[in-house]
């Protein structure tokens, strides 16, 4: 049988790179995602029933089954990409704690149910698997305002290590790719939303943060995703692997 895969997010930036990379080494993958409109581009794919698209949001653990079931229909499961994410930002003087509570939950459940699914069915049918969760640079280097992302991805990338300490022994590997920033569509719309001049003063800013020059294409990120989940990594687990441009290690000279 072919090997299938799950990416949650899978409709936009990051995650349908991680789809389109996945189909064309001939998996099955099904891709989850909460709005309707991302996957309008799976219509008439090219990969044909090889492309199967789930709505719904993946914290749910009904929607988790239903892309585990659609995904095993079609094949082997033989990985998990837990991709989904939200972004909203809270202070602690300024927010309710509620609030950002909810902000945190918003992006750690997601991962706990998708690795939580994946890992039940990999024991069920007694095969090995691959899970990859999505980070950020920010889980290492914090942003003022953004407390309930980076929260919630040092905890994802903390859980990981725990996942792969426990299920090792199982075949289960379980790792983190933390991107810095990323060319998707929501950084070209919000560039799109500055005038022209602010733009292009952003552009230069984000160039001087990551000592590459240039934020990073979707591709690239995806290209190390599908990498961990391949046999290639077959003895890579528990790692957080940065595809940040070298980001997360720059310290700008003083001097300079």
């Amino acid at each position: 049988m072919s090997r299938s895969y799950v990416v949650t997010g899978g409709g936009r930036g990051i995650g349908r790179a991680v789809v389109e990379r996945l189909l064309g080494e001939g998996a099955v993958v099904v891709a989850v995602e909460r709005d309707p409109a991302a996957l309008t581009w799976t219509q008439g794919h090219s990969a044909g029933a090889r492309l199967a698209g789930v709505v719904g949001d993946a914290a749910d653990e009904t929607v988790a089954r239903r892309a585990a079931d659609a995904a095993q229909a079609a094949g082997t499961l033989a990985g998990w990409v837990n991709n989904a994410a939200v972004f909203g930002d809270a202070s602690l003087h300024s927010a309710t704690t509620a609030r950002v509570l909810e902000l945190i939950a918003a992006n750690l459940d997601a991962a706990v149910v998708g690795c939580a699914t994946a890992i039940r069915r990999f024991l069920a049918a007694r095969t090995p698997g691959a899970i990859v969760n999505l980070s950020s640079h920010q889980a290492r280097r914090a942003v003022p305002g953004c407390l309930p992302y980076v929260t919630a991805k040092a905890a994802v990338e903390g859980m990981t290590r725990a996942l792969a300490v426990e299920y090792g022994p199982s075949g289960i590997r379980v790792n983190v790719v933390a991107p810095g920033s990323v060319d998707t569509e929501r950084y070209a719309h919000f560039l799109g939303s500055q005038q022209p001049a602010a733009a292009a003063r952003i552009q230069r800013q984000m160039a001087l943060l990551h000592p590459l020059g240039r934020v990073a294409r979707s591709a690239e990120v995806a290209a190390a995703i599908v990498y961990l989940l391949s046999d290639d990594a077959g003895f890579i687990t528990g790692a957080t692997v940065p595809v940040d441009g070298g980001r997360s290690v720059l310290a700008h000279d003083p001097e300079s």
